[in-house]
């Protein structure tokens, strides 16, 4: 008696004769092969697995699908998301949400040809883009600026300033990690530099800048001093730190530069919101820092960018250095970066960038929305929900330790970790959090626009 042989998945060419007839658009004959072969992949597995076998019409309908997905997928592929974590730089969220202004800008310079670097007057090529760099300047009363494609690029390429085999001064302090593995000593060794640590993890004085500084006899004299904000840690207690006009005038005399890098970065008074003080890129030229960095996704409000603001003969050093090309942001990044800046200058960025309004945003007004969405749910979703009394984090490596009282919602769950899993699965996709058993919603990185789809979630949530 003959055995029966198992089911197996039609030829590649079979497949797409099938298919042809339904696509409606003429496709590269490669992609097509590409994404047949890989639904023939997918289908031998699925027998392997012990699934019934699809016929050619079901199959030449999923491949139809597999090649709508990858152009209708919104974004490029990255899913929008609510943050409803209470975080409003969240990293593994994107960090800023762009202003309305920056996204315009953006879709302008990406929809056509732009004068990105020819000059209009002579007709000839010109100095790239000048406009956000030009805000930089006002805004922050450098004598030039520089942008480069992240703030980590800004500190690698400031730190080179130093040359190969100079010295680079930094307190134990701040010897620190900013992100991603990377880490300080790593960044000053890749630049050819060599670093000199000074003073303790917790407490570092002039004085200790002062003897490394001056110090006779060590063959290469130190040619920069590299100072790290603690903007994404703290440290407490038995604690002293040199201040920067002092270490920049002992820098001085002795022919070294001083690097500030701020991470975050702000252009706003973060005390005018109820934050502690965090130093604005002025302030520290001010005080004598030769080059400052800082981010543009943070604090700042914008896309990511590195920004470097300070003396004009030191930044036109970084201009000319090689990397600085291999660093420099594409068209998009400096159109949506100068409307940002814009902004700033305008005097409106309280409104409308987005990290602001959501810093800006008044608990009573939170309240009120999180009354709101309650009250509209229904009865038995609205048994299980509270109204929460919640700290809000600005995040990002911005304001360590820094809290903003917020309130939201507080659902109670049979499982909070299966209830969060499916609003993170939803549509839209709504990231929150777990406190006390309950899955938290902070209204204060929630869009008001977006209300009505946090109350549909919990109601299908509670309903399901």
């Amino acid at each position: 008696m003959a055995r029966s042989e198992a089911p197996r998945p039609p030829s590649v060419e079979r497949l797409l004769s099938a298919a042809r007839p339904r696509m409606g658009v003429e496709r590269d004959h490669a992609a097509l092969l590409a994404a047949a072969r890989a639904e023939i992949d997918g289908e031998r597995a699925r027998i392997a697995d012990g699934k019934p076998a699809r016929d050619l019409a079901a199959l030449a309908g999923a491949l139809l699908d597999r090649l709508s997905r990858l152009t209708d997928q919104p974004a490029g592929g990255l899913t929008r998301v609510i943050n409803a974590t209470g975080v409003i730089l969240h990293t593994n969220l994107g960090r800023a949400a762009w202003p309305a202004a920056a996204i315009a800008a953006a879709q302008g310079a990406a929809a056509s040809y732009s004068l990105l670097e020819l000059d209009r007057e002579s007709g000839r090529r010109g100095a790239r883009f000048r406009a956000a760099e030009e805000h930089l300047i006002a805004l922050t009363g450098a004598a030039d600026a520089l942008i480069v494609n992240n703030n980590a690029a800004a500190v690698a390429l400031a730190v080179g300033l130093a040359g190969r085999g100079g010295r680079v001064v930094v307190s134990r302090g701040e010897l620190v990690e900013i992100g991603g593995g990377v880490r300080i000593p790593e960044i000053i060794r890749r630049a050819g530099a060599r670093l000199v640590e000074v003073g303790t993890t917790n407490r570092t004085r002039a004085a200790d800048f002062e003897a490394v500084l001056a110090e006779p006899g060590t063959g290469a004299a130190a040619r920069v001093v590299l100072r790290i904000h603690p903007s994404n840690f703290v440290i407490a207690g038995f604690t002293e730190s040199a201040g920067l006009a002092e270490v920049a005038a002992l820098a001085h005399r002795n022919g070294a530069i001083v690097i500030d890098d701020l991470g975050s970065g702000a252009l706003l008074p973060t005390e005018d919101f109820g934050l502690a003080h965090e130093p604005l890129p002025g302030e520290r030229l001010a005080a004598g820092a030769d080059l400052v960095t800082f981010s543009g996704d943070k604090l700042l409000g914008g896309p990511q960018a590195g920004l470097i603001v300070g003396r004009a003969d030191l930044v036109a050093r970084l201009r000319r250095d090689p990397l600085a090309r291999a660093m420099r942001p594409d068209k998009v990044t400096l159109a949506a970066l100068g409307a940002t800046l814009g902004l700033y200058r305008a005097g409106v960025a309280r409104r409308e960038v987005p990290v602001w309004r959501m810093i800006a945003a008044e608990p009573a007004a939170l309240h009120a929305r999180a009354e709101a969405i309650r009250a509209a749910l229904p009865a038995p979703a609205r048994a299980t929900t509270a109204i929460e009394a919640l700290e809000s984090t600005v995040g990002g490596g911005s304001l360590p330790g820094e809290t903003l009282p917020s309130f939201g919602l507080g659902i109670r769950a049979s499982s909070a970790s299966k209830a969060l899993d499916a609003l993170r699965r939803g549509t839209p996709c709504i990231v929150a959090r777990i406190a006390d058993d309950a899955v938290i919603l902070d209204l204060r990185t929630v869009d008001p626009a977006d209300d009505p789809a946090v109350e549909a979630a919990i109601a299908a949530l509670v309903g399901a």
